[in-house]
């Protein structure tokens, strides 16, 4: 027979195991609650509606209700493309790579196709102003990356406005060179995302 001093043992270990497995600790091992889901350990607070500090000053006004812009942002695995949506407009991002061989402003065949669809898109949003956008890393002088991605914006904006055919569309074309980089111009690959080519235009309205 057990005594009774081991049985007390058993019954204190299995206290303590249970006081040791929180809430919290069994809630992180379960795949339906992830972390930061976990019950509060304690009550909410009471909000008093009366109190002072809840209520508007006399006179006072509360400002124009607005909807706050959404910002979603999609880049391609291999990081050719880079998309930004907001509640008011699409950017698309191509890198430099992908439409021109180093230092040149030429198009090939893939990469107009690729312009192509872009167009297709500021057409089914009905767009009528469209900004077209080059940027450089900081390699090389200040002057010729400034030069080099304006000529890039130009023959974006050639195939762009040569497949929308629409005379009731208003470009705006600038080369920016190394200003507003979207990468750390410290590596190549920070350098690779900001040698790029941005076509922005507004969404139409729902």
């Amino acid at each position: 027979m057990t005594s009774t001093p081991r049985l007390l043992a058993a019954a204190t270990l299995m206290l303590a195991t249970t006081l040791y497995l929180t809430p919290t600790a069994q809630a992180d091992d379960d795949p339906n609650h992830p972390p930061g889901t976990e019950p509060s350990a304690s009550a909410p607070v009471e909000v008093d509606p009366n109190d002072p500090d809840l209520k508007l000053p006399e006179g006072a006004t509360l400002a124009q209700a607005k909807v706050l812009d959404i910002k979603s942002v999609v880049e391609e695995q291999s990081g050719d493309e880079r998309r930004e949506d907001t509640n008011t407009s699409v950017t698309l991002a191509l890198q430099a790579e992908v439409l021109f061989d180093k230092d040149s402003s030429k198009l090939g065949a893939e990469a107009k196709s690729r312009i192509r669809g872009i167009a297709d898109e500021i057409s089914t949003q009905h767009a009528t102003r469209v900004r077209v956008f080059g940027f450089t890393d900081n390699l090389g002088s200040s002057a010729h990356g400034d030069a080099l991605s304006k000529r890039r914006a130009n023959a974006v904006h050639d195939v762009l406005s040569q497949s929308l055919n629409d005379a009731g569309i208003t470009y705006e074309v600038r080369g920016y060179g190394e200003q507003y980089p979207i990468a750390d111009n410290a590596t190549e690959a920070g350098r690779k995302k900001n040698r790029r080519v941005e076509v922005s235009f507004p969404r139409s309205e729902p």
